[in-house]
């Protein structure tokens, strides 16, 4: 799963990108034009630790996501350049937009939040816009009769191009699966799911009061955006500590988790991502598959082999886990269920493949 990270020059992208995949890449207002920095975050979830604790396995393995920090999108960049560092993020299953709400006296860059994310809304949009419209130069202009497919794929471009054309994301246009299926190899930006990081000040954060706040809450929920309100400044500070001191900074700040724990989960969340688990003395290990996934499916995540030669799957809820403690209590309760290749997987399911190859 990757996540590009887009916002303005100076906003804080490269500093959540390195706290979130613990790198330590420059810091700078800097041109991306060919450069992108990658890097992997876990999806922290109390459960695998749980689970680990239960059954002290030889390794522990998070759910990830792939993060990819690209250069600022300065309105003034010409149009060409903008293009070439939004095509890095591309193949991105979704964008992360960092906006700037902190005050620096030493940063010259835009301080209104709305502004920020109207630039990008509409960077996003004339991306996109560009496709269509070539795209349907190139069938207008063909030479050769168009065949039954490309007209289809005309009329939906046509549809898109009204949309986009009208300032709207598409995804907020309706789309039948069949509609979906045939533009979706152009990887269209406003398409993607959107979240949103607000890169708070200190006082911001604590307080929950910021510039143009009741008008952002609008704006993400009228455009279907996931937010999570962050502080960079205090993320590095925490990032910095000892597990149990790091335990009381966040207690006094009345949270549980870091910033990055609950923003690694967000993403994880509103992209319709859900985990289930497989458990033993050699591993424990969270596997990500997306919501509504059957058994059999969910089977060849872990291997091709086992969804191949799928018998039947065992599995037990994890909440039932932790109120008996033990897998032999599961099974004396009648818990420990047995079910075939088009059982739906639920988030937290434990489970035990059988199989034959």
């Amino acid at each position: 799963m990757k996540i590009g990270i887009v916002g303005l020059p100076l906003v804080g992208k490269t500093t959540l990108f390195n706290l979130l995949t613990g790198q330590h890449k420059e810091v700078s207002i800097y041109s991306s034009k060919g450069t992108k920095n990658i890097g992997i975050a876990n999806v922290y979830d109390q459960r695998i630790d749980y689970l680990s604790s239960l059954y002290h396995p030889k390794k522990t393995t998070y759910a990830t996501i792939e993060f990819i920090d690209i250069g600022g999108i300065s309105p003034e960049l010409p149009s060409k350049e903008k293009a070439e560092i939004f095509s890095l993020i591309q193949d991105a299953d979704s964008l992360l937009l960092v906006i700037r709400l902190f005050e620096d006296l030493a940063v010259a860059s835009e301080k209104d939040p709305m502004i920020q994310i109207e630039n990008l809304r509409y960077e996003l949009l004339l991306r996109d816009l560009e496709v269509v419209e070539n795209r349907l130069e190139r069938l207008k202009k063909s030479k050769q009769k168009l065949n039954h497919e490309e007209l289809i794929e005309m009329e939906i471009l046509e549809k898109c191009n009204q949309g986009l054309s009208d300032d709207q994301f598409l995804s907020n246009l309706e789309f039948t699966e069949d509609e979906m299926k045939k533009i979706s190899g152009f990887s269209f930006y406003t398409l993607k799911p959107i979240i949103v990081a607000l890169n708070l000040s200190e006082e911001q954060f604590k307080t929950k009061l910021y510039l143009q706040k009741e008008k952002l809450d609008q704006f993400l929920k009228d455009n279907n955006m996931a937010s999570i309100n962050i502080c960079g400044k205090i993320e590095m500070e925490i990032n910095q500590l000892e597990p149990e001191e790091r335990k009381l900074f966040l207690e006094d700040l009345g949270l549980k988790e870091t910033g990055i724990e609950r923003l690694s989960r967000v993403c994880y969340e509103h992209l319709g991502l859900i985990s289930f688990f497989t458990v033993g003395e050699d591993e424990v290990k969270a596997w990500t598959i997306k919501k509504g996934t059957i058994a059999k499916k969910a089977a060849g995540k872990v291997h091709s082999d086992i969804e191949r030669g799928f018998i039947r799957a065992e599995i037990v809820k994890y909440q039932d886990l932790v109120n008996l403690g033990s897998m032999s209590k599961i099974k004396e309760n009648g818990l420990l269920k047995i079910e075939g290749k088009d059982a739906l997987i639920e988030d937290g399911n434990i489970i035990n493949f059988r199989f034959n190859v």
